[in-house]
């Protein structure tokens, strides 16, 4: 792992999107850094994170060859990736919130976002950001908000959370290019939040309803049983748990 490490930047995703653009780097280059100035996460929102406290990283891994539609196996997998680390680590009840927060005691304590590299119209690569809070203990304004830390008492070394979560990662990537999309599917559905139990959720108008989490369909999105017995299935711009 070819691993870099800054004091502060705004954004490690955007770093490293902008180095590959320059120079040809090598499979698995980690971007790591203190402080974040715009940290990024799904849907445009941004990461807080107190200075030396939390692992945030980027990761560049080279994916020629790997269809577009085959781009949720990779957020499963980075996903799990993340939770067999936690759970390397004592830490308990951890959930993978649908598609990729991470959750540990109904708390997020950490956020996953990819964005695709595509080099002559085809898929070149990813640029896989992460952020985990691990020793962090206020979150101002952020009631959901915890970390490993703050949960377990425990104090954890970052660059040893961060090698033994790309060790993890690289365990999956076989699963990815052998088409393995069933087993990942099963073992990312286990893992799920809320999964088979009465939540509530949130529609594009603002409309509440109830349902039952079942799992993904082959394009990653979420399928809920509704009430009327119809299942539905949902990207990340359609609807909104809202636990």
């Amino acid at each position: 792992m070819n691993l870099i490490k800054l004091d502060a930047i705004d954004s490690t995703n955007t770093y490293l999107r902008l180095l590959e653009a320059q120079v040809p780097l090598e499979d698995y280059t980690v971007v790591m850094a203190d402080r974040q100035t715009m940290g990024r996460g799904q849907m445009g929102t941004t990461w807080e994170t107190e200075p030396g406290k939390n692992l945030t990283f980027s990761l560049y891994k080279e994916l020629s060859g790997l269809d577009t539609e085959q781009m949720f196996t990779l957020s499963m997998a980075i996903s799990l990736a993340v939770y067999d680390t936690l759970n390397h680590f004592s830490v308990p009840d951890v959930k993978i919130k649908w598609p990729n927060d991470i959750l540990s005691a109904n708390h997020k304590v950490g956020g996953i976002l990819i964005e695709n590299i595509f080099r002559n119209a085809r898929l070149s690569a990813a640029v896989i950001g992460v952020g985990l809070n691990l020793n962090q203990t206020e979150f101002p304004g952020l009631l959901n908000a915890s970390s490993l830390k703050k949960i377990t008492g425990v104090h954890y070394v970052r660059e040893e959370v961060l090698y033994k979560l790309v060790d993890e990662f690289r365990n999956y990537i076989p699963w990815i290019r052998e088409g393995r999309f069933d087993a990942l599917k099963t073992h990312y559905e286990s893992r799920l939040f809320r999964k088979d139990k009465p939540s509530t959720f949130k529609d594009t108008e603002g409309k509440l309803f109830m349902g039952f989490i079942k799992g993904i369909d082959k394009d990653g999105k979420l399928q809920v049983l509704m009430e009327d017995e119809v299942m539905g299935s949902f990207d990340l711009k359609e609807i909104t748990l809202l636990y």
